[in-house]
């Protein structure tokens, strides 16, 4: 994917307009690009931010602090990103204008967007986008284990290395592998490592009350853990064992033991402790396996850090695909949240995390905040939704 492709015609169209030109002027000027193939089998179609519905009422100053978070690793080439594609050199440009800039008012940061970026709808293969909503959750822990707290928490372990391509000579999906001295192999799946497979290990972090608390982090890739003298320690995602996800609330429904309609992360959570071995058995049907590391100090109000090695925002952080979009693109979402959130959605978002369960060029996960609130939103959310990307413009 090359971030870069965009016609010459609307370098040219800019150029010929007077510097007074307004700049919504300057984005109906350079839709005379055409429709293109996008990553994942997508098609971009360019549009004018005016066919952003809401484009105009949003908070861009609000977007601007949340993107330029995601510029200081960009501008650095990408050097600090975990593993994804690499910044396209036009967004490094960008980043390092947008840093220069420091934090703009609100009109100053829209003349930004509308100034570096194009809007293209994505029109992704199967037909619509699709959003769903995390959070990070807070759960109780202990430092030592303890009969309340029995459950360890894994660092990752230093034989597992990551291949987000695919493992090279290893079948079944795999991102990562167990290195060994014959070479690589498949690395323990969840069931294997709740049945011992890296004890002895030394890679107990800390120790939570049970698997249900500690899977539910691992879905949402961090967590917060509040210890018995009341302080807080951050979870932080160091990585997973490489074996494909699997939704264990698609199993439940297809097993029949709750519908879709009726299913919330709430009561997912408590069937899970109330059918201790169904819901065992269930869990166990997700191979996948998050490792975490210790977060340093943090504030109470402080976000967790995506895959972007950004502190996430509540409302203007995604996690994306990351095969196929690389960290820090902005994206407009226009979704009908209501039933979730109590209001409409649309934003200015910012590419800063991703999941093993965010496949496809118009698939999102929204971040939305930390605690008990923000899992009651992020459960309801599973809703279709307009994708509109910023691709960098032209420059000659």
């Amino acid at each position: 994917m090359r971030l870069r492709a965009l016609a010459r015609a609307a370098t040219l169209v800019l150029a010929l307009l007077p510097s007074t030109a307004r700049p919504e002027t300057l984005a109906m000027s350079t839709v005379d690009l055409p429709v293109r193939s996008g990553p994942g089998g997508s098609t971009l179609k360019p549009l004018a931010f005016a066919a952003l519905a809401g484009w105009r009422a949003d908070d861009h100053a609000a977007a601007f602090k949340a993107f330029a978070k995601t510029c200081k690793p960009v501008a650095n080439a990408g050097a600090s990103l975990r593993p994804g594609l690499p910044p396209d050199p036009a967004l490094v440009d960008i980043c390092r204008r947008a840093l220069a800039l420091g934090q703009p008012a609100g009109a100053a940061a829209r003349a930004f967007f509308e100034r570096e970026f194009q809007p293209h709808e994505i029109t992704p293969a199967e037909g619509q986008g699709f959003l769903t909503g995390y959070y990070e959750p807070e759960m109780e822990g202990s430092l030592t284990r303890t009969e309340r707290f029995p459950v360890p928490v894994l660092a990752r372990p230093d034989d597992l290395a990551s291949y987000p391509g695919g493992v090279p000579g290893l079948a079944g999906g795999l991102t990562a592998a167990r290195k060994t001295a014959a070479g690589l192999e498949p690395y323990p799946d969840r069931a294997e490592i709740w049945g011992g497979a890296l004890n002895g290990r030394k890679l107990e972090l800390l120790y939570v009350r049970d698997e249900v608390g500690l899977f539910l982090a691992q879905v949402q890739g961090s967590a917060r853990v509040r210890l018995p003298d009341g302080k807080l320690r951050r979870l932080v995602y160091a990585g997973r064992n490489g074996h494909p996800y699997t939704s264990i609330g698609k199993v439940i429904v297809t097993e029949g033991h709750m519908t879709l309609e009726e299913m919330t992360l709430e009561k997912l959570k408590a069937w899970l402790r109330d059918h201790p071995d169904d819901g065992r058995r269930i869990m166990r049907l997700n191979r996948s396996y998050i490792f975490f590391a210790l977060g340093k100090g943090m504030r109470p109000d402080q976000g967790p850090t995506g895959a972007a090695s950004v502190e996430l925002t509540p409302g203007r952080s995604i996690a994306v695909d990351r095969s196929l979009w690389p960290y820090g693109l902005p994206f407009w979402i226009d979704a009908d949240l209501s039933s979730a959130t109590g209001s409409p959605f649309t934003r200015l978002m910012t590419a800063q995390d991703t999941g093993s369960a965010i496949l496809g060029a118009a698939r999102a996960d929204i971040f939305l905040g930390s605690g008990a609130e923000a899992g009651r939103q992020a459960g309801l959310v599973r809703h279709r939704g307009r994708f509109v990307v910023l691709l960098p413009k032209a420059r000659p």
